[in-house]
C-alpha cells in the first residue's frame, strides 16, 4: 500500500497542554522556525500515525477563539482559511483539558464551523478523580458531532487512540454542532447567496478579522455591502459568543458531572501561599536563590572537565600536526575559541531546566501574577513580565513576546527595556570573571558567595529594565493601560520528556548559534593575531634578544616573549591599543578591549575571543581558559589584569550594555524603524561605561 503524508494541526487555548500533546506525537523530531512575514514562533514535527499515514503534526499558537487581537491568533485563523498553505490541515486536533471544557469549548465550535474534520481531545483526565468529575462522552460526541479522544498527555495515556482517530479522519463528520448564523438570518442568507460556493463561517471571519484569504476578493464583499462599522461587528460577535455558551452549557449539563463531595482541591491553598502579597515574594526571592546556588555548585566539576579538555586538544594539535598556518589555526585560533563557549553548556543546561521546572509545574504563572502588582507601579501591565522574564532566555524571542501586548506604547517600552534582563549570553562572561574574581567561599556554611553574586547581577538587570520603563513611561506619555489576563494552570509534577526536550532544543540552540559566530570570529581573529603590516612582526625574535642582550632566557621564556611581541605587533594588537586609552580607564588591557568589541556580535563570544588572543599570545597550551586570565599581568603597574576592581568593572558593564547585534536587528524590525535600536544602543553602551568607570575607580 502506498504511504500517504497528511497534515494535522493542534490548535488549543493556552496551557492545555496542546505542548505536551506535540511532544508525544513527535518526540525529537521537531523543526522551529517563524511563519513567513512575522516573528511567530511555528513548531512544527514529524509522525508516523499508522504504517500507511505519516503526518506533519503543527503546533499552532495558543488562542482562546476566532475572534482574533493578536498577531499570534491571526496565525491560526489565516492558516485554516488558507487551502493553498502547504501546511493547511486534512484535520484538526483541538485540544481542552477536562477541567476548563466550558471555555475551551468555545474555540471548538468555532473550528467545528469550518467544515473541516476536527477531533476533540480532553486531556488531563489524570486529574478527574481527584476533581470528581465524570463525563458521558457518548452523549458529548454526539452532540458535538465529532470523535473524541481522553488523553493524559503526562503519562502518555489515550496517545494511541489519537493516532487512531487520526486514520480515520475522513470518516468525521465536518458538520457544524450548531447554527451560528442565525445571529442575523438576513444579513448571512444574502451572505450566502452572494458567495454559494464559499463557507458561511469563512466569509465571517473574512468580514470580522484582519486576515488573508487567498480565495476570496476582499473587495467583493465591499461592494456587496457587506461590511460593518465596528460597532456592530462587535455586537454580532457578542451575539454569537452568548449562543455559542449557551449551547456549551446546555451540552455540558448533561455530559459532565463534578461531584464536589469526593474531590480534593490542593490548588487554591497553595495558591494562597504562593500569590500572598508578602509570602509569594519572600518564596519567589529563595527560589531564585536555590537555582543561582545549584548553577554554580552543580557544573564545577562537568565545567572544569570541558576546560581541562580543550587544554589537552590543543597541545595534542600542536604536537601531533605538521608546523605551519593551519596547525596554528587549529590549535591557537579554532579549539580555544569554541572550548572558550563549550565550557558553560552544564550552566546554561542547568538554567534552562529550571526555568522548564518552573513553566512545567505552573508556577511561572504565579510569578507573572504575582510580577504584575510590581508592573502596574512603573506604566506596565502584567503582560510586560512575560517578555521580561522569558528573556533570560535570550532576548530576541523576548522581545518578539511582546506582540501579545496591544497597547503599542505600553509594547514599545518593554521592547526598549527587555535588553537589560540577564540573558543566557551573559552567563558564560559571568560565570567566567565571578570564577576569577570572586572568592568560592560559603558564608552561614550554606552561602555560596559565587552564587550570590550571580543572582545580585540578575537582580540588578531586572531592577534596571523597571527603572528604565519609569522613566519611558513618563517620557513617552502613555496615558493608556491594559488589563492583564493571566491563565492559572493547575500545579502538576513536570513531565521529565517535555523538561528534557524542552533542556535540549534550547542548549542545542544556544551552542550551535552561538558556536556558528565563534567559529568565524575566531578565524578572523587568529588571521588578525598572526599577521602585520609592521616588518617588526618577521624580526621579532632579533629585536626581543636584542633587548634582553641574549641572556637569561630559556628556549620557553624565548618563545613566549617572541609570542608576546608579535601579538602586540599584530593587526588586532594595533586595533587594541588604539582603543586602550579610552579602556583603561575602566581597569581594562587592549586584549579586553577587542574582547568587548568582537563579543557586540554576541555577547558569549566575549570569552573565547579572550582564550583566542591568549592562546596566540604564547601561553602554555596546557593552561586552561581560567589559568590564563587569572595569569594576565598589566606589565605597566605589574597588577593582575583580573582583579576585584576590573573583575566587578566587566561584570557591570555586561549587565547594562546592549552587546548583542541580533537584538538591535530584531528591535529594528518590531517597531519598523532605526531610532529605537539606535537609541537603546547608545543609551544601554554610555550608561555602562559610565558605571564600569565609576565602579572601577572605586575599588582599585
Amino acid at each position: 500500500m502506498s504511504k500517504q503524508n497528511i497534515n494535522v494541526a493542534l490548535i488549543g487555548n493556552p496551557n492545555v497542554g496542546k505542548t505536551s500533546v506535540f511532544n508525544q506525537l513527535t518526540g525529537l523530531n521537531q523543526q522551529v522556525g517563524n511563519y513567513p512575514g512575522i516573528t511567530v514562533e511555528k513548531k512544527v514535527g514529524f509522525c508516523k500515525i499508522s504504517n500507511t499515514i505519516h503526518a506533519n503534526v503543527v503546533d499552532l499558537p495558543g488562542t482562546y477563539s476566532l475572534n482574533a487581537s493578536s498577531a499570534d491568533e491571526n496565525v491560526v485563523i489565516e492558516l485554516l482559511l488558507n487551502k493553498n498553505d502547504k501546511l493547511f490541515p486534512d484535520v484538526i486536533v483541538v485540544v481542552s483539558e477536562v477541567e476548563n471544557l466550558k471555555r475551551n469549548l468555545l474555540l471548538f465550535t468555532q473550528i467545528k464551523d469550518l467544515e473541516i474534520p476536527t477531533i476533540l481531545v480532553i486531556n488531563m483526565i489524570d486529574r478527574m478523580k481527584l476533581k470528581g468529575i465524570s463525563l458521558d462522552v457518548p452523549f458529548l460526541e454526539s452532540q458535538l458531532k465529532t470523535k473524541i479522544v481522553l488523553v493524559s498527555s503526562r503519562k502518555g495515556v489515550g496517545i494511541e487512540e489519537l493516532k487512531n482517530a487520526i486514520t480515520t479522519y475522513k470518516t468525521i463528520s465536518t458538520e457544524p454542532c450548531l447554527n451560528a448564523s442565525s445571529i442575523d438570518d438576513v444579513y448571512f442568507d444574502n451572505l450566502r447567496k452572494t458567495f454559494p460556493n464559499q463557507s458561511l463561517y469563512k466569509l465571517w471571519l473574512v468580514i470580522t478579522q484582519d486576515v488573508n484569504f487567498v480565495d476570496l476578493n476582499r473587495k467583493a464583499i465591499e461592494s456587496n455591502s457587506f461590511t460593518k462599522t465596528d460597532s456592530e461587528i462587535k455586537r454580532l460577535q457578542q451575539k454569537e459568543t452568548i449562543k455559542r455558551y449557551q449551547f456549551i452549557n446546555d451540552t455540558l449539563k448533561i455530559g459532565l458531572k463534578i461531584d464536589s463531595s469526593i474531590a480534593t482541591d490542593f490548588r487554591s491553598k497553595l495558591d494562597r501561599v504562593l500569590t500572598h502579597k508578602f509570602w509569594g515574594y519572600l518564596i519567589f526571592f529563595f527560589v531564585l536563590f536555590g537555582i543561582f546556588q545549584s548553577i554554580f555548585e552543580w557544573s564545577k566539576i562537568p565545567m572544569d572537565f570541558i576546560d581541562r579538555t580543550f587544554a589537552t586538544l590543543s597541545t595534542l594539535a600542536n604536537e601531533n600536526l605538521p608546523p605551519g598556518a593551519f596547525t596554528n589555526l587549529i590549535a591557537q585560533g579554532i579549539i580555544p575559541g569554541i572550548g572558550g563557549i563549550l565550557i558553560f553548556i552544564p550552566q546554561i543546561t542547568f538554567l534552562f531546566l529550571f526555568i522548564s521546572i518552573l513553566e512545567e509545574s505552573g508556577y511561572m504563572s504565579r510569578v507573572v501574577f504575582l510580577m504584575d502588582k510590581i508592573m502596574r507601579n512603573f506604566g506596565l501591565s502584567g503582560k510586560s513580565i512575560v517578555p521580561l522574564i522569558s528573556g533570560t532566555a535570550c532576548a530576541i524571542p523576548a522581545i518578539m513576546a511582546t506582540r501579545n501586548i496591544e497597547n503599542w506604547k505600553e509594547r514599545l517600552i518593554t521592547i526598549l527595556v527587555t535588553p537589560f534582563t540577564t540573558c543566557s549570553a551573559r552567563l558564560p562572561v559571568y560565570a567566567i570573571i565571578i570564577g576569577l574574581v570572586i572568592p568560592d567561599k560559603r558564608v552561614f556554611g550554606f552561602i555560596n558567595m559565587q552564587g550570590l553574586t550571580l543572582m545580585l547581577l540578575y537582580l540588578i538587570g531586572f531592577g534596571m529594565a523597571i527603572f528604565s520603563a519609569f522613566v519611558l513611561n513618563k517620557v513617552l506619555k502613555l496615558k493608556c493601560k491594559t488589563f492583564f489576563v493571566v491563565e492559572m494552570p493547575n500545579y502538576k509534577l513536570p513531565m521529565f520528556k517535555n523538561v528534557a526536550i524542552n533542556v535540549v532544543e534550547k542548549t542545542k540552540a544556544f551552542v550551535f548559534g552561538a558556536g556558528k559566530i565563534i567559529l568565524a570570529i575566531s578565524v578572523v581573529l587568529w588571521f588578525l593575531a598572526s599577521n602585520s603590516p609592521s616588518e617588526k612582526f618577521n624580526d621579532s625574535e632579533a629585536i626581543i634578544l636584542s633587548k634582553t642582550n641574549n641572556q637569561g632566557l630559556s628556549k620557553t621564556d624565548l618563545k613566549n616573549k617572541v609570542a608576546s611581541y608579535k601579538l602586540e605587533h599584530s593587526y588586532i594588537g594595533i586595533m587594541g591599543k588604539t582603543i586602550e586609552p579610552l579602556i583603561s580607564p575602566l581597569g581594562y588591557d587592549w586584549k579586553i578591549g577587542v574582547a568587548i568589541i568582537s563579543s557586540f556580535a554576541a555577547r558569549e563570544v566575549f570569552v573565547g575571543t579572550l582564550a583566542t588572543i591568549y592562546s596566540v599570545g604564547g601561553s602554555d597550551n596546557d593552561e586552561t581558559i581560567k589559568d590564563k586570565m587569572r595569569a594576565e599581568i598589566n606589565p605597566a603597574t605589574g597588577e593582575k589584569i583580573f582583579n576585584f576592581a576590573s573583575g566587578i568593572s566587566l561584570l557591570l558593564f555586561y549587565a547594562f550594555a546592549m552587546q548583542c547585534a541580533s537584538t538591535l536587528a530584531v528591535t529594528k524590525k518590531e517597531t519598523n524603524s532605526w531610532k529605537w535600536p539606535l537609541g537603546q544602543l547608545i543609551f544601554m553602551s554610555s550608561f555602562a561605561y559610565i558605571v564600569a568607570l565609576i565602579a572601577y575607580q572605586i575599588l582599585k
